[in-house]
């Protein structure tokens, strides 16, 4: 079973900021006012009310943070009328975490991160678990140009129509809109690779993955209602996980909310659970 160290969520931590960075460098190449604030070894963006990737991830691996440098963030994020919403990694430098709250920053709600490593043996049971035909037929296959519009279209559907499970209420939601408008933009970041599920000749489903120094991270991963339970996610975990250990990833990451059925399905496929993500949320003032 994969456990984790410091080191290992440092590294999670630093493709995570790179993915936040890569958002909000779209962002801004689309025209848009966004904040963009390096702070204690992590980085804070604002790109406009209700983005998702409005955040500040990253903290508590460089050391204390100094109250000037939480001083300059907050002004920042005044000015504009924003939240500040971290997600502080539990294997961070816990004086981060007392620092915020003594801030005012308040906690409501986790985020698991969970780690699969890409070991040899792994990958042979991948590569003929994928030669196998299956009864439901499932093929999974990278995305052309011509059909970027179709994932985003495909994720946002999956993503609108969520699973009930058993567990806390996730901590945002976000409208149609919006994950069209998100989407779009991860679909253009570098390093994303796209695929889509097909299930008897339809579209099915989508995921993605980005690669960041031997780090898979697996994202947007969805299906649309008619074909759930029908091996879809499976064969997109599985086809991502192939390529990226292609590619000489090491380590696959998923990020869910605690006991959704996201966090059951990558579970099953041998995902064990890293460590969590506290989320504290600053009121603008």
């Amino acid at each position: 079973m994969l456990m984790a160290s410091t080191t290992m969520a440092a590294r999670i931590e630093r493709a995570e900021c790179g993915t936040v960075l890569d958002f909000a460098t779209e962002a801004q190449r689309r025209g848009g006012d966004v904040l963009i604030h390096h702070i204690g070894g992590g980085v804070a963006v604002f790109a406009g009310p209700g983005q998702p990737f409005n955040k500040t991830i990253g903290l508590g691996f460089a050391g204390a943070i100094e109250p000037a440098a939480f001083e300059e963030i907050e002004r920042a994020f005044d000015a504009r009328g924003a939240e500040i919403r971290v997600e502080l990694a539990t294997l961070a430098d816990p004086s981060v975490g007392r620092s915020l709250t003594q801030r005012g920053y308040e906690l409501v709600g986790y985020e698991n991160v969970l780690g699969l490593a890409l070991t040899g043996d792994l990958v042979q049971r991948l590569s003929a678990a994928q030669g196998a035909q299956t009864a439901d037929d499932v093929r999974v296959a990278r995305t052309g140009d011509e059909e970027t519009r179709a994932w985003i279209e495909t994720v946002t559907d999956g993503f609108g129509h969520p699973d009930h499970f058993d567990g806390p209420p996730p901590t945002e939601s976000f409208d149609r809109d919006t994950l069209i408008d998100v989407f779009a933009s991860s679909s253009a970041t570098p390093n994303m690779a796209l695929y889509l599920a097909r299930r008897g000749g339809d579209v099915a489903g989508g995921g993605a993955a980005r690669i960041s120094d031997g780090v898979a991270q697996l994202a947007g991963a969805s299906t649309l209602p008619a074909h759930r339970r029908r091996g879809v996610q499976t064969a997109l975990l599985r086809s991502r996980l192939l390529d990226a250990a292609h590619c000489g990833c090491d380590l696959a990451v998923v990020t869910t909310e605690p006991a959704s059925k996201s966090q059951q399905n990558v579970q099953r496929a041998g995902f064990s659970l890293l460590y969590s993500r506290a989320v504290l949320i600053r009121a603008p003032r």
